[in-house]
């Protein structure tokens, strides 16, 4: 069948690399793949796709997948967008009542999936789907063909894109549609804010179902022909010899006669994770033998982790200067995304603009503004504090080519998140969270800041989900993130999650969800509520203390870090709800 291509900006940046240059390294068994071989498997595949529908025009029909984080996954979702159709990525993870819901959501007309996750497909498929979609099976790449000739057509991209699915904290998930031109643009943002290399070679640790993973980790690198090397899941012993790795020496290896790379691999240069995985990091580190200590100190340094990243969640000060220390000054970028609008604010590369607590300036092509969440008027530039001189918070509202174009056949839902504007210039998408603008000395004015036009003005400061994150007690505001990021200061505190308990007195109360640092208390001591308040005053004003606190072992987690804080108040605090403060 034609060995040709539609004209995606993607391909045609992947036929500019170096066909020798490596696309995508297996950590586990070292074997590489080249970007001179990518486009070939790409049209193969997508060949597959037209001979396994029975017809060579599927542009715009949904395509779901189950395919491990590899060569074999980017082949796939490639092929999807090569065929003009939509590609919907699924969690090996989720269970197949999951599956089914998706499935049938998105009314796919294939389900494919790797050798590895057959049998997943299958019991997916024995559920009840409204319309069974055609099963595809996907062979595997072992990497190492010849170049072949791709042709790039002047035909569109057609319907070409990404649907990815929203965790459904609060309702049944919703389809996020985000069409080839909304991905490129996402991805061009992050090349000139992010400045992705050749040179760059990502370590991958990501689940591939989530924005974070798919667009910052995978499909804006294959514009820059970076190198990325798939680690999943996540482990962080291997991890960590991952890193050292290339600073260790042959005796020092951990495995020298194993095929896997650890001991003849490049550096990592670019890292991008949860907070949660840094955590998870720093507390790991201290067991290392000294030598694995030495020479990951040396991987993480600026002078070799070009940029490391921190996104998904808040991320607790304490955790980012652990890592600031730990790694001789390589301060971690905090930015701002969700999946309807990718990255949207980021801090810049220069260390004076990651400014602790912010999430930094709009990213190139992105528009953000402050709406005031008691006046609904948009806060304008030199108004960011009222008549008492108090920030005033404003729910952040985007607009822009990386916003996404709908909720997947829920009209209701779209119009719902979307403003008009005044001036005629596009709607705008209202994000749910909230947060506050201001100046801070320094940042932006570093002589290669001043070459960029976005790190400049006033810095966002993000205080959390409107719905979640701002907690109203007895007429006053709370930042549920002010807290923790206060609370985590504690040496006590391992964990936590501020919530907001419904109170007849107050309204809301403030409470506190925490697990304890055993290493910080005496054996067999408590933590009482009193000895909370007394660590927190001169830290907190007294009513964003919290007035209740229950110790726990657990605290749940999605893949990404975060917590359904709306299920955890109902779960722990449910004797709370009606009463007085304590």
């Amino acid at each position: 069948m034609a060995s040709t291509l539609p004209r995606l900006p993607v391909f045609e940046a992947i036929a500019r690399h170096d066909p020798d240059s490596t696309v995508v390294v297996h950590s586990g068994s070292g074997r590489r793949f080249r970007y001179g071989e990518l486009l070939a498997d790409v049209c193969k595949t997508r060949n597959r796709l037209y001979e396994t529908a029975g017809r060579d025009d599927i542009d715009g029909e949904r395509i779901a997948f189950l395919v491990e984080n590899s060569y074999d996954y980017v082949v796939t979702l490639l092929a999807i967008l090569a065929a003009k159709s939509i590609a919907v990525p699924l969690s090996p993870a989720f269970p197949a009542p999951e599956l089914q819901y998706i499935l049938n959501h998105s009314e796919a007309l294939m389900l494919l999936s790797s050798a590895k996750f057959a049998q997943k497909a299958q019991e997916v498929l024995r559920t009840e789907l409204d319309l069974e979609p055609v099963y595809l099976q996907l062979s595997k790449f072992q990497g190492g063909a010849k170049n072949e000739k791709v042709t790039l057509e002047k035909t569109g991209p057609g319907s070409a894109g990404l649907m990815l699915y929203t965790s459904g904290t609060t309702n049944r998930p919703k389809g996020v549609l985000l069409p080839q031109s909304v991905m490129t643009a996402q991805a061009r943002a992050l090349l000139q804010a992010w400045e992705y290399k050749a040179s760059d070679h990502l370590l991958h640790v990501l689940p591939l179902h989530h924005i974070h993973g798919t667009i910052n980790a995978l499909f804006t690198p294959l514009f820059s022909g970076s190198a990325i090397e798939f680690l999943f899941p996540f482990n962080a012993d291997a991890v960590w010899k991952r890193f050292a790795a290339p600073f260790l020496t042959p005796d020092q290896t951990p495995d020298p006669e194993s095929k896997s790379p650890f001991g003849r691999q490049e550096k990592i240069t670019f890292f991008t994770v949860v907070p949660t995985v840094y955590s998870r990091l720093l507390a790991t580190h201290k067991a290392l033998p000294p030598d694995m200590q030495s020479a990951t100190r040396t991987a993480i340094s600026p002078a070799n982790l070009r940029l490391a990243i921190s996104g998904s969640a808040a991320l607790p000060t304490p955790i980012k200067l652990a890592w600031s220390d730990l790694s001789g000054g390589n301060v971690l970028l905090e930015r701002y995304g969700m999946t309807e609008v990718g990255m949207a604010l980021s801090c810049g590369l220069d260390v004076a603009d990651r400014v602790d607590g912010s999430v930094g300036w709009p990213l190139p092509g992105v528009e953000a503004r402050l709406v005031d969440v008691d006046t609904h008027h948009v806060i304008e530039k030199g108004h960011e504090r009222d008549p008492d001189g108090r920030d005033r918070v404003g729910e952040i509202q985007l607009r822009g080519p990386t916003i996404f174009t709908e909720y997947w056949r829920n009209p209701e839902a779209t119009a719902k998140e979307f403003v008009d504007s005044k001036d005629g210039r596009g709607q705008w998408f209202k994000t749910g969270d909230v947060a506050v603008r201001r100046p801070v000395a320094g940042a932006g004015r570093s002589a290669a800041a001043s070459q960029k036009d976005w790190t400049r003005g006033d810095l966002y400061f993000i205080l959390g989900r409107r719905s979640a994150d701002i907690i109203k007690s007895g007429g006053e505001k709370v930042s549920a993130l002010e807290v923790e990021r206060e609370m985590l200061a504690l040496p006590q505190v391992a964990e936590v999650a501020v919530l907001a308990v419904p109170s007849g007195k107050w309204g809301q109360k403030v409470g506190a969800v925490v697990i304890l640092d055993r290493d910080h208390l005496p054996d067999g001591a408590r933590w009482t509520p009193l000895d909370m308040r007394r660590a927190l005053k001169g830290r907190l004003a007294n009513y964003k203390i919290p007035q209740v606190l229950k110790v726990v072992d657990h605290i749940p987690r999605n893949a990404m870090g975060k917590i359904n804080k709306k299920q955890l108040v109902k779960d722990i605090f449910q004797d709370e709800f009606s009463g007085d403060e304590l």
